[in-house]
Order: structure tokens, then sequence, then C-alpha cells
């Protein structure tokens, strides 16, 4: 898969290598061209000067071609202008936008646009939305058999309760992410687009699990 990641400061270097490591091509967005010295001798992605919501800037660095778009740069407003231009232009799946104002959050979850806030672990969070199947655990238990997962809820759910979900996945969920809030659902909650769920899941074909989540129900 291409991503594209728009800021290449400490998060969007620290992605950039994340991402490349998995075997994915990268194309990083900075306007400061000095903002790629973070990145490590040997990166092989695409770094591309200019402002990250500008359309030949986007071009140049594959947009037309990616299946996730990161907005990690120092600015609130420029991450949600280029996100939604990833999303709404260009028709990327998978779009995730760094925030510093955790008040703006549920704006901007109800643009449809899943946010991070700045935190030291800012960078794993953005990786669990851009790629949810591939993403790490939030938790493993000690016997390695059971773990949380965090994935989106794909269009085929919503209008659904959470029992549903549960019993066709044969998952639990733990904790419901709704416009910046949290919820500890019951099994008649109903989920809502733009939902994410927090979801028990035993540690074997979880790749399949997390695909009928994202994805829908198996036919």
């Amino acid at each position: 898969m291409h991503i594209v990641i728009m800021g290449c400061g400490r998060v969007g270097s620290s992605l950039a290598h994340s991402l490349e490591a998995r075997g994915h091509s990268v194309a990083i967005v900075d306007r400061n061209p000095d903002a790629f010295r973070r990145l490590r001798p040997g990166f092989e992605g695409r770094t591309v000067t200019g402002v990250g919501f500008e359309r030949s800037v986007l071009h140049e660095a594959g947009i037309a071609d990616a299946g996730a778009f990161a907005a990690v740069s120092s600015g609130d407003n420029s991450n949600i202008i280029s996100a939604r231009v990833a999303r709404e232009t260009f028709g990327v799946d998978n779009v995730v936008a760094r925030i510093y104002d955790p008040g703006r959050a549920e704006v901007y979850e109800r643009l449809g646009i899943p946010t991070v806030a700045t935190v030291r672990w800012a960078a794993n969070q953005v990786l669990r939305r851009v790629l949810p199947e591939e993403a790490a655990a939030e938790w493993v238990d000690p016997s390695g058999t059971v773990r949380l997962t965090e994935a989106p809820v794909g269009a085929k759910w919503v209008g659904s309760p959470v029992r549903v979900l549960e019993q066709v996945t044969g998952t639990r969920v733990a904790l419901l992410s709704r416009l910046g809030q949290s919820i500890i659902p019951g099994g008649d909650t109903l989920l809502e687009e733009g939902d994410r769920v927090h979801t028990m899941m035993p540690d074997v074909g979880v790749s399949r699990l997390l695909h009928l989540i994202t994805g829908g129900t198996e036919s």
C-alpha cells in the first residue's frame, strides 16, 4: 500500500519509518525541506516539499494511488484541511489527523475525520488508524491468547446493536469511541457511522476478525 504523510516532525518521521519497515511505500510532505533531516539514512520513501493540502503537492506525493493519509503537522487547521482534501477530493478511505486542541475533536469527528491527540504515543495511535488490520494490539494478556484491539466500525454494521457484532465475530466490545467521547456500550447500543470499537478477541485469526469488523459481515 502507498501511504502519504503530511508533516515530518517527530511523529511523522517515526510513522514513516514504521510504515516502510512494514513493506509499504511512503511519501512524506513538509513545507520545510530541513525537516527531512529527521529521516534516517537509507529511507527509501519520497520526500515532497510543499503545503500538504495543495492538490499539486498531494499529486506529487502520489495521493491518487494512496490507500491511507496521515496529517501530523504542527497545525490543527492544516491537518484537518489536508485530511478533508485527501478524503473528499481524492477518495482516500483511511485518513487520520493529529490535533493539539482536544476540544476540537468532536467537531472533526463529525466531519468524518478520525483524530489523534498529541500525546507521546501518537505515532502508534496514527498507525492503528491508517492500518487497522496491521496495527499492534493495545493490550495482550500474559498467556498471549487474548488481545484488546481498536478498529473502525465498517459501514455494514451501522445501525446494528453491539450484541450482533459480538455474536457474528465472536468478540467482546469493551469500549466504544464516538465523536471524541468514550462509551461503555450495552448489548443494545446501536453502532453509528464513525464509531471505533475497542474489542477483546482471541489472538488467533486476528486479521479475519478485524476484516469482519472493519469491512462488514461475511456473505
